[in-house]
């Protein structure tokens, strides 16, 4: 990128002042790059860019087939990068200033019914139990169960759960201490049924004595050292076809979807849900409030005198 010391400063106040989170600071500089190319071929700087280069940009990335959410936060990346220039006195003016946000549209997300998760559940638990052709197959196999199990439980990002140190497995077995977004540390609780899974998991890796020098609960030979975001969603989608659900209803977003929906259709309240979930507003976790809905529109339709 073009004007490497202006975006460096930046991110260092990303990093340093607001504590931003890793994978935002990579979203934020994979925003920017695409906004420099497009710039770069109109023959403009990223310095010297008006209110109309952005628009325009807006515009290329809408007939790129950008989603609205995709949209906002690359026009988010750019609003902070130039309020930056012009609060260190970069710029005389924030070209972003009077760019209007693109309507994002309410989506729900997709999720699993409580039966398709048993599905998964049942069968990653009965191939963790199978005797596998070699002791590298066992370990994965119940990996895979003990990941999906832990998951259901918590709800935790796929980020945060295959990043979980090996410390987890040694700690108050009940709560599960995960350092989320913004490095912010949180406890969630762990049922009997994700406790089992980790610890039958743990002693099968301390008795084949695979990755014993690993500070990762689930460690790979790859250039992170613990399993990838990519290989848990492959190995999650190969388990539903073998569950006989669609595999491109599945991955791990989705679980995490599950997890909230199910926990609220339950009885669970709306903030206790955001705490666990590791959200910082509220009005993220209201995107599951169509549950409630359905919950309360349930409870008249048994129990209104008129109702029926």
């Amino acid at each position: 990128m073009r004007f490497v010391a202006e975006v460096d400063a930046f991110f260092e106040m990303l990093s340093v002042e607001r504590d931003s989170a890793f994978n935002t600071l990579e979203s934020y500089r994979a925003d920017l790059e695409d906004f420099d190319s497009f710039l770069s071929a109109c023959g403009v700087s990223i310095l010297e860019a008006q209110t109309s280069d952005i628009r325009a940009y807006l515009q290329d990335i809408v007939e790129r087939d950008f989603a609205a959410s995709s949209q906002a936060r690359r026009l988010s990346a750019l609003r902070q990068f130039y309020q930056f220039l012009y609060a260190e006195g970069r710029r005389g003016d924030d070209p972003t200033r009077t760019v209007a946000s693109p309507k994002k549209r309410a989506a729900l997300p997709n999720v699993l019914s409580e039966d398709e998760v048993d599905a998964l559940l049942k069968i990653a638990e009965d191939e963790s139990k199978n005797q596998q052709e070699s002791d590298a197959k066992q370990l994965r196999s119940l990996r895979l169960y003990t990941l999906l199990e832990v998951l259901y439980a918590t709800g935790l990002r796929v980020s945060e759960l295959v990043s979980l140190p090996a410390s987890a497995a040694l700690r108050d077995s009940r709560l599960l201490t995960v350092r989320g977004k913004g490095n912010k540390e949180r406890a969630v609780p762990l049922s009997e049924r994700a406790q089992g899974a980790m610890q039958r998991y743990v002693q099968l890796r301390a008795t084949i004595g695979n990755y014993k020098d690993s500070v990762w609960l689930f460690p790979s030979h790859g250039e992170s050292g613990h399993l990838t975001r990519q290989a848990f969603a492959r190995d999650l989608k190969d388990l539903a076809e073998r569950a006989k659900l669609d595999r491109k209803k599945v991955s791990p977003h989705v679980l995490r979807h599950a997890f909230a929906s199910h926990l609220l259709h339950h009885g669970a309240d709306l903030r206790v849900l955001q705490q666990v979930l590791g959200h910082a507003d509220i009005s993220t976790t209201q995107i599951y409030t169509h549950v409630l809905d359905e919950r309360l529109q349930q409870i008249v339709e048994q129990h209104h005198p008129l109702a029926g």
